[in-house]
């Protein structure tokens, strides 16, 4: 039986690992990717203490012309999306993370998501950090979605899972990507 309590502990586990073992790297090589070739509107997000870097991958997004998203995350846990051109004073803290100023994308359709996790398993089931914000985004969007991992965080054991998580298409690690 899933619970929520199991992914809790599982959560301070692995932050911890993350932690102990943290090695700043790039996820580059991701962009070489045929599924960004033909995309022009992709979502990201800016990293935090010790999730994989985001900060080249996304300049680079900007830098060849396509359109870059960060998401802000509302009161209900949520997320919307405003685009974002690199400027740094176009930012805010909030809590742990930066998030973006300006007007909201309305009815925006993304193409392609990058995201945070934890852990992903095999089948391609992701342990965020627990606010279901993604998985939201997730389920009303038809984006192909990759999340970035640090070695060790992608694993053969099957993840718990609850009847609202979704599935992403695909997993890297500063060496490979994984298709699911």
């Amino acid at each position: 039986m899933v619970n929520s309590e199991n992914k809790s502990a599982l959560r301070k586990q692995y932050r911890k690992e993350r932690a102990d073992r943290f090695i700043s790297e790039s996820w580059l090589h991701i962009l070489s990717a045929n599924e960004f070739k033909d995309v022009s509107k992709i979502g990201s997000y800016i990293s935090y203490d010790f999730e994989p870097e985001t900060s080249d991958i996304n300049q680079r997004i900007i830098s060849s012309g396509k359109t870059l998203y960060l998401p802000r995350l509302l009161k209900d846990n949520d997320l919307e999306w405003v685009a974002w051109d690199g400027d740094k004073s176009k930012l805010k803290n909030s809590d742990k993370t930066l998030e973006p100023v300006g007007e909201a994308a309305k009815d925006i359709e993304l193409d392609l998501i990058i995201l945070p996790a934890l852990h992903v398993d095999r089948t391609g089931n992701r342990l965020g950090q627990g606010g279901g914000s993604y998985d939201r985004v997730l389920a009303r969007s038809n984006a192909w979605s990759i999340a970035l991992l640090h070695r060790g965080e992608l694993t053969s054991e099957l993840l718990p899972v609850e009847p609202h998580d979704q599935k992403i298409k695909a997993a890297a690690t500063p060496e490979i990507i994984v298709r699911f």
